[in-house]
């Protein structure tokens, strides 16, 4: 009911906050991604890596996804939940690896493969985020107009 008082300019605003934020949290992750380049305090880093890591797929999986998939329900726009839930697979796909990721260095000091597996990460991410923003413009920035 409460929902029926809110204005969609309101509404669709603290979408666009949520995803702001959201946006803001990614970029944390590819400064400290990027940071782990330096030999020095690497485990830290690495730590910081994982935490924000974690942070930012459960965000996605927890809060955004679901928003943007209701956002599409509720302009029916068939067209993008269909392509949504293409890109929904994709991402999904990426989630266990980054998991796996985190899990194998809170796990371990060894930090030999360290390299590798970084560059596989940065592969991962890029896959996961061209996702993600097309997601979001299917199904949240293509409605932008429509909210008056």
């Amino acid at each position: 009911m409460l929902d029926n008082c809110i204005s969609a300019k309101e509404r669709w605003g603290g979408v666009n906050n949520i995803i702001d934020r959201w946006l803001e949290e990614r970029q944390q992750l590819l400064v400290k991604y990027c940071a782990l380049s330096g030999t020095e305090q690497r485990e830290d880093k690495l730590k910081e890596v994982c935490q924000i890591l974690v942070d930012y797929v459960s965000a996605g999986h927890f809060e955004i996804y679901d928003q943007l998939i209701k956002e599409g329900r509720d302009f029916q726009d068939k067209e993008a939940l269909q392509e949504a839930g293409a890109l929904y697979t994709a991402i999904d796909k990426t989630t266990e690896k980054l998991l796996d990721f985190n899990d194998k260095y809170l796990e371990t000091d060894d930090l030999s493969s360290l390299d590798d597996d970084l560059s596989r990460l940065g592969e991962t991410l890029e896959t996961r985020f061209a996702a993600e923003d097309r997601m979001i413009a299917v199904l949240h920035t293509s409605h932008k107009d429509l909210v008056t």
